[in-house]
């Protein structure tokens, strides 16, 4: 299971339509309803500082949350949609839905590299290339997986790590279809292999070579 679900705090929101919604706003609040789960649409609304905090964060469609209204069971849910101003682009209402705990979400999971010091190509000098610290996957709202984790035991430089050589969370699988790139080991600044090496020398020589010929 994922670390804990960030809570999302919103109040009850009293009638509905468009003169409430223009009064929410007027008072400083985002007003949204929260719908499906076999319930009946819960209109609600949310601070616009808190709100506008969270959406500048990032991800705020692909994070899961755990909805605290007071008077009511804390509910785990999704956002679907947020509108905004067409001026603006501030937010000006949201859709949040309720999840099963069988239901199929897309969330953005941590990757975590282990086994550094068993990596040839690091103990070379070789650099860790992080290219997706987090990879979103397809899983169930009720078993979320903590992490994807990433042996790099065995790998020299050069060498990369795709998502199809990862052992990934039961249940779960990539949003996107064709293998990417995780991660790879490349080689450090300035390092010059002993080919580089062999074939400056050749070179030098060759130059020297030629300068004789035209004495």
């Amino acid at each position: 299971m994922a670390g804990e679900i960030p809570d999302l705090v919103a109040l009850e929101r009293t009638g509905t339509g468009k003169g409430a919604a223009r009064q929410a706003r007027r008072d400083g609040m985002v007003p949204g309803i929260v719908f499906g789960g076999d319930k009946d649409p819960l209109p609600i609304q949310i601070p616009f500082n808190e709100l506008f905090k969270r959406l500048k964060a990032g991800r705020f469609k692909s994070t899961l949350w755990n909805l605290k209204v007071e008077g009511h069971e804390d509910v785990r849910v999704i956002c679907r949609d947020v509108q905004r101003d067409v001026v603006k682009d501030l937010p000006t209402h949201l859709d949040l839905m309720r999840l099963r705990r069988t239901s199929k979400i897309a969330l953005y999971i941590p990757v975590e590299f282990i086994n550094e010091d068993a990596a040839p190509g690091i103990k070379k000098g070789g650099v860790l290339t992080v290219v997706r610290p987090e990879v979103e996957l397809v899983c169930t709202a009720g078993d979320i997986p903590e992490k994807i984790t990433v042996d790099l035991t065995g790998l020299n430089i050069n060498d990369v790590v795709t998502i199809s050589s990862v052992e990934l969370p039961n249940g779960t699988k990539p949003t996107i279809d064709r293998d990417f790139v995780i991660a790879n080991i490349s080689a450090p600044t300035g390092l010059v292999t002993d080919d580089d090496e062999e074939g400056e020398d050749v070179a030098a020589d060759a130059v020297e070579v030629v300068g004789e010929d035209k004495e």
